[in-house]
């Protein structure tokens, strides 16, 4: 099979040839027809994600397809299923082997690379909202990040949750894409002074955060008493310091969310929230936004596009 691999943590990507993997015990191998590409792939590559991989490795945490074969032991999906699965790594290729209790149906008229649009971004952020951060109908919610994968699916979800939702991204085409999913409100994170720009209209009861850095302290100071904060990423390279004093004074409360994590000590999270959100999908309230399809050859762009900050929503790459 023809994968994307690194031979070296911050080397390029090399398309090759290379064995099919087998299947083990408990295992699903998967014929890939979309992989969607996330901020924590440029990370894994370069390595600097909290989960570390020795080269050479394909990246890739999520992919649908086709079910190609199955494991010992393993009793479905059948042969030939539709499938979307979080592989962790090696979804960068035309086969991918992953456990069988990860992988899950998707409907029939769900495009591959929707399905391979969605896992994380929407499942991120509906975890994040809604399990962690317990919001409320009628909550203001301040997304940063607001046109990037996990943004925009904030977006969208807030408002299905019914809050009043302010978009913080980087220039009016970005912002755009966030009015289009939504948004109630836009502030240009670019030009404005966030924290002025987020009291102005009222403050904030939710913070949506994949950004870090001086959004996130601009936002701190911008919330509202007993208002919930979600760090899940630095996309901007720096990692916040809170003040306690700040949380005291306010009654704030921080709350980190590791998605991947709950993979393993609280798969159920998991599991409740996928089927809340492709019930949704299927009744046309949500829809990926995919700015950009990418062949495999062109895979080391598709990161590319991320670090960046060329696309709006997810990069899929479609092995073929």
């Amino acid at each position: 099979m023809r994968a994307a691999r690194i031979h070296q943590l911050g080397g390029p990507l090399v398309v090759e040839e290379i064995p099919d993997p087998v299947p083990g015990p408990g295992e699903v191998l998967v014929r890939v027809r979309a992989c969607g590409v996330n901020f924590a792939d440029t990370l894994m590559v370069a390595g600097r994600y909290q989960e570390r991989h020795d080269p050479p490795f394909a990246p890739g945490m999520e992919i649908a397809g086709e079910v190609a074969a199955l494991g010992p032991g393993v009793q479905g999906p059948p042969v030939g299923s539709r499938v979307a699965a979080m592989c962790g790594v090696g979804g960068f290729a035309e086969l991918a082997v992953v456990p069988a209790d990860r992988v899950t149906p998707i409907p029939d008229a769900m495009p591959f690379t929707d399905a391979a649009a969605f896992a994380i971004t929407y499942g991120t952020s509906h975890v994040a909202l809604d399990h962690r951060a317990r919001m409320q109908p009628g909550e203001r919610l301040v997304v940063l990040g607001a046109a990037g994968g996990v943004g925009l699916a904030a977006v969208e979800i807030g408002k299905l949750m019914g809050a009043e939702v302010i978009a913080c991204a980087r220039g009016a085409e970005r912002l755009a894409v966030a009015r289009a999913k939504g948004a109630d409100h836009l502030i240009d994170s670019a030009t404005a002074d966030l924290r002025a720009a987020i009291k102005a209209l009222g403050g904030a009861d939710v913070v949506y955060d994949p950004v870090g850095g001086a959004q996130f302290d601009a936002a701190l100071r911008a919330a509202n008493p007993e208002a919930r904060l979600i760090p899940l990423g630095f996309a901007s390279g720096q990692i916040p310091q809170i003040p306690a004093n700040i949380l005291l004074v306010k009654n704030l409360t921080v709350i980190g969310l590791y998605w991947g994590g709950y993979l393993k000590f609280a798969p159920g999270v998991i599991t409740r929230s996928m089927a809340r959100l492709i019930a949704w999908y299927g009744e046309g309230r949500l829809k990926p936004h995919v700015s950009h399809q990418l062949p495999l050859a062109e895979a080391g762009r598709a990161l590319e596009l991320l670090t960046g900050r060329a696309a709006t929503g997810k990069v899929v790459v479609v092995p073929g």
